[in-house]
């Protein structure tokens, strides 16, 4: 809608609407605030409106129309655009075109496709680019000069994530970036892209004492069934033993392309103090080793995403860094239909899994069109009015698969006001469990009364959460101080 300042709201004329269900839209302005755009976006295509910002009442026109499969991003420099696209190129490349000229046909290649590397995102400035590009799970910011010179950042560990942060001015040579890692705690530095000169601006303080002199972080592979490589990253504190006597838990996610960053947290730190290891499992449905890893875990493969799961536990254990009496397994949401999908696999490596606000009923939940995100996820899960999609999604629905047997020690959390995994699929699927469970260890489910699906809110309260779940896994294993 667009509103006249010191006008009546009834006046406000409508600009653009969004007619079909699967698209969502919004409205922002480019960083050279040059231009208004307005930006509808499915799974698998985008399409964007341009209008130039000193004429707001005229009319947006289309960058690119929309085509089923083809994605694309635009950032607005001088008399430009760089477009980041999937045109022809599964891992993305970075075209540009003049800024009157803005159909596909006038889309020229700066930066070519590479099937070993994802190009993620860029940020542009008067004499450089910034880009954000994932090889082998970890993201590198590579910085390309107009001037024609061309490198990357340079970083000291081995396991880590950094990302561009809030850089608004064109006209500097300084990038603001991020960092972290599974032994870093999150730190904000200043790159000078002419000199290559990293300056440190903050680092987030650990209370207690915390030196990251005390923990080890490390890379390891899997070998999945197939032969895929899969991504482990690990962190202890040092002196842990690798000889199965430790417990270990294994985190996953593997939808929507969204990538598992080895992440610093200060409350992890409680559980590394007590003997755990802590492994995220960089499963199939990410993206972490480009748009093909993303592929390979989703619609009618989305089965690769649990079995990626069970064989990164299984070399976990294969390695003696824990044993079925000390692995653990946690996801949320749809990482929670990754635990759930896992107990009914292989409910006996694991001594117990927590799932918070899990997506367990999947065929049910995906038939009901009048759930306001159901049909934006067809693209991802598939359509079950289709027998195929349906039969599909019934192999794996944890809530349909829960057969009579003995399962782990289980914690499920949910918010009442969860509006994306109503608060019913994990009530339902508990009463299921403990309908079919043949043996007697715990099976806990805690509903939140105040909370939706991102949990509690709040400095303290959010750690109440984190509370509760370490005091679960800890009390499993023995550990009470």
């Amino acid at each position: 809608m667009r509103h006249q300042l010191g006008s009546p709201i009834e006046t406000d004329q409508e600009v653009y609407r969004e007619e079909e269900e699967t698209y969502d839209t919004f409205v922002y302005h480019s960083k050279s605030r040059k231009y208004l755009i307005i930006l509808s976006s499915q799974t698998i295509s985008q399409e964007y409106r341009i209008l130039e910002a000193d004429n707001p009442t005229g009319a947006f026109e289309v960058f690119h129309p929309r085509e089923r499969g083809l994605e694309y991003s635009i950032e607005h420099f001088d008399d430009r655009f760089y477009i980041r696209t999937n045109l022809q190129a599964r891992n993305f490349r970075l075209m540009v075109c003049p800024e009157n000229s803005t159909n596909k046909s006038f889309w020229q290649e700066v930066v070519p496709h590479r099937e070993d590397t994802l190009l993620e995102d860029l940020e542009v400035f008067k004499g450089f680019l910034a880009l954000s590009e994932r090889n082998q799970g970890i993201t590198q910011i590579r910085i390309i000069s107009f001037s024609g010179e061309d490198h990357y950042i340079s970083f000291p560990e081995e396991v880590y994530m950094a990302y561009t942060s809030i850089n608004m001015e064109f006209d500097r040579e300084l990038l603001r970036l991020g960092y972290q890692s599974l032994t870093t705690p999150v730190t904000t530095f200043d790159y000078n892209m002419r000199t290559r000169e990293l300056t440190l601006l903050k680092q987030e303080e650990v209370l207690g004492g915390f030196d990251k002199a005390n923990y080890h972080a490390e890379r390891l592979h899997a070998v999945a069934r197939d032969g895929a490589k899969i991504p482990l990253s690990v962190v202890y504190r040092t002196g842990f033993r690798k000889d199965g006597t430790q417990p270990v838990l294994l985190y996953g996610y593997g939808s929507y392309g969204f990538s598992m960053e080895p992440y610093f947290s200060a409350a992890r730190i409680s559980l590394l103090d007590r003997g755990f290891a802590f492994a995220i499992a960089h499963v199939r449905g990410g993206e972490d080793l480009g748009r093909a890893w993303y592929e390979q875990g989703k619609l009618l493969h989305k089965k690769n995403t649990f079995y990626d799961f069970i064989d990164c536990a299984e070399y976990l254990l294969h390695h003696h860094y824990t044993s079925r009496n000390h692995l653990y397994a946690m996801g949320g949401s749809a990482g929670g239909l990754l635990i759930g999908a896992v107990v009914n696999m292989r409910p006996e490596i694991w001594k117990g899994v927590v799932a918070v606000v899990p997506f367990v009923d999947v065929v049910t939940t995906m038939l009901d069109q009048s759930i306001p995100l159901t049909t934006f996820e067809y693209d991802e899960w598939g359509d079950p009015r289709s027998k195929e999609y349906y039969d599909y999604m019934y192999s794996y629905s944890p809530y349909d698969n829960v057969e009579k047997k003995a399962y782990p020690a289980m914690l499920i959390i949910t918010g009442l006001h969860d509006s994306q995994v109503q608060y019913w699929e994990p009530a339902k699927w508990v009463a299921k469990l403990r309908a079919y469970k043949t043996n007697d260890e715990p099976l806990l489910l805690f509903t939140n009364l105040d909370t939706g699906h991102s949990g509690a809110s709040g400095r303290f309260e959010r750690y109440r959460e984190t509370a509760l779940e370490y005091s679960f896994l800890l009390d499993l294993e023995g550990i009470r101080d």
